[in-house]
């Protein structure tokens, strides 16, 4: 049974706590953070990408050319039937069958706006217009927080999902910010395998924060 620990985010020093919480392994969902706490496993292994030491490989740099054409945009963490309707088709692209899947409107917006700490989301627009990916983001003292992305899936060849956190490092970068959390990873996901691509990365465990190999 899926076990995990959970503690709410309030008060005046909710940021300054969640941000204690996050370099602890934790991550956020609404106004709550939580870590798994499962009986004898401990394969949720939290991880993040070391942006002031991240180097883009001749793939990376291929696939940021072809995104060229994406503007992004920070705006504040207010849902917008946009976002929704793209959330939506996300979801039955990818997680067809799952809760998110079953997402109304309205839940939608509680996963965006109901945040106690410094949260944004970051549109991703093409030249004409049209909404391609979504991130909602946290921002903490040592770094920023890919809460969740959902994107367009039509066109495979942008690999939105890569893009965005390429935009998310390359932000931290900017504001010297020395790390993007990436949540959790499992070694024997392949939907998670990916994470592994963006070094040098991060695992938290019992001596805190230690560089994973590149080839795990």
């Amino acid at each position: 049974m899926e076990r995990k620990i959970v503690t709410e985010l309030t008060g005046s020093d909710a940021r300054g706590f969640h941000d204690q919480l996050s370099r602890a392994g934790f991550r956020r969902s609404h106004s709550i953070a939580y870590t798994p706490a499962c009986v004898g496993c401990n394969a949720c292994v939290p991880v993040r990408v070391a942006a002031d030491s991240f180097k883009m490989s001749r793939t990376f740099r291929r696939l940021w050319e072809r995104n060229a054409d994406l503007r992004p945009r920070i705006v504040p963490a207010r849902a917008t039937a946009e976002q929704y309707r793209l959330f939506n088709t996300y979801q039955e692209s990818r997680h067809a069958g799952s809760d998110m899947a079953l997402m109304g409107f309205y839940d939608y917006r509680a996963m965006v706006e109901d945040s106690p700490i410094d949260t944004s989301l970051v549109e991703f627009r093409d030249g004409e217009g049209s909404l391609k990916a979504v991130c909602l983001m946290d921002r903490m003292d040592d770094g920023v927080s890919g809460v969740y992305s959902f994107y367009e899936t039509v066109d495979p060849s942008r690999s939105l999902g890569t893009y965005v956190i390429l935009w998310l490092i390359k932000t931290a970068r900017s504001q010297s910010l020395p790390y993007v959390y990436l949540g959790y990873w499992i070694s024997n996901s392949r939907k998670m395998a990916y994470k592994t691509r963006f070094q040098p990365l991060e695992t938290y465990g019992p001596g805190g924060w230690t560089p994973m190999p590149s080839s795990p």
